[in-house]
């Protein structure tokens, strides 16, 4: 990671700064729409798509050459050897760095669904010998370690990239996910927590354990989500929270993946309203807290497939329906050149 000061001030005026949608690219995409070979709405959500994609890309005609998925990777103190929770995780840490190694060497789900979607796979190590603390008893980051995390995920939106998928990987990082879901909306802690890597009902009730004493100890500083991402987040979930801030200065729109990166992109919406307006949703995960986070931050899911692997894998597959929807957007004809009665 970098070692380049960030702040939390930066971010919020950064966020203060970031532009809204295009709303002539949105009109000049719903008028072809409009014109092409089919009944008006028959392609449903795949028009819907084409118009939040054209508001945010603001480009005529549209353009999906160069999409990016990004996969930020950490460790998590709660999910630690030794932790007060006593193990939140089925799969030691060890399996973080592991699967590592299974991107890099094409062996992983994403992997493959990044060659059927043609779309360009990053993966973004932070530190993964130096895990974030036990939130359970001390703050996960220091307020530094947190915006340059933030800062880290920013580097994810380079010039040329039209569409950012978003994902990441982190043992013990969907107990983390809970917790600031918790700390961003209330409710109890059990109603966050689910089976994350596959823990049986002992484990979902130590998860919940953890939620309740990070709520505890840091519950009165979390009005502030920022503050309540660097006390009981993730370096990975700092990073994501930085590459769609960044993605929406740089008019990238986004895809997010499931519980643990739609909880790091909340962190903006808790501070904007409006801040996630340049993102979808790719899947609903079946980890309980999801449904719940959705409706928070307001988000229909394009795909609801009982999927729960996290990096970036539904982030992915609905890359391949928003392709689907830009094909026919710009590939059908229009009644005129068809020559089809439009009445």
């Amino acid at each position: 990671m970098p070692t380049t000061d960030a702040t939390f001030e930066d971010m919020r005026d950064i966020l203060k700064s970031a532009p809204g949608p295009d709303n002539d690219a949105h009109a000049t995409a719903m008028a072809r729409n409009a014109e092409l070979t089919k009944p008006d709405g028959s392609l449903g959500r795949l028009e819907e798509l084409v118009g939040w994609f054209a508001a945010w890309q603001g480009k005529d005609p549209l353009q999906l050459e160069r999409p990016r998925v990004a996969i930020f990777v950490a460790n998590h103190g709660v999910a630690a050897p030794g932790a007060a929770s006593g193990g939140v995780s089925a799969f030691p840490q060890d399996v973080t760095t592991q699967m590592v190694a299974n991107f890099q060497s094409g062996g992983a789900a994403i992997n493959q669904l990044c060659t059927v979607a043609d779309a360009e796979l990053r993966v973004y190590e932070m530190g993964l010998d130096q895990p974030t603390a036990d939130f359970t008893t001390d703050a996960a980051m220091s307020e530094g370690d947190c915006a340059r995390a933030m800062a880290y995920g920013m580097m994810a939106v380079e010039d040329g990239v039209d569409v950012l998928c978003l994902g990441e990987m982190g043992i013990g990082n969907t107990t983390s996910a809970a917790a600031l879901s918790c700390a961003l909306f209330g409710g109890k802690p059990s109603d966050w927590v689910g089976p994350g890597t596959g823990v049986d009902a002992a484990g979902v009730a130590r998860k919940a354990a953890a939620v309740t004493a990070a709520m505890e100890l840091h519950g009165a500083a979390c009005g502030d989500p920022l503050e309540a991402l660097r006390r009981v987040g993730g370096l990975e979930l700092a990073a994501i929270a930085g590459a769609v801030l960044a993605a929406r200065m740089a008019r990238a729109p986004v895809i997010l993946d499931g519980f643990a990166c739609c909880a790091a992109a909340a962190v903006l919406h808790r501070l904007d309203p409006s801040a996630l307006d340049h993102c979808i949703v790719g899947h609903r995960s079946v980890e309980p807290g999801h449904a719940l986070l959705l409706d928070a931050i307001g988000k229909t899911p394009v795909l609801d497939l009982g999927l729960r692997l996290g990096e970036a894998s539904g982030a992915a597959t609905a890359l391949l329906v928003l392709r689907a929807a830009i094909a026919c957007h710009m590939g059908m004809a229009t009644f005129a050149e068809a020559g089809v009665s439009q009445s």
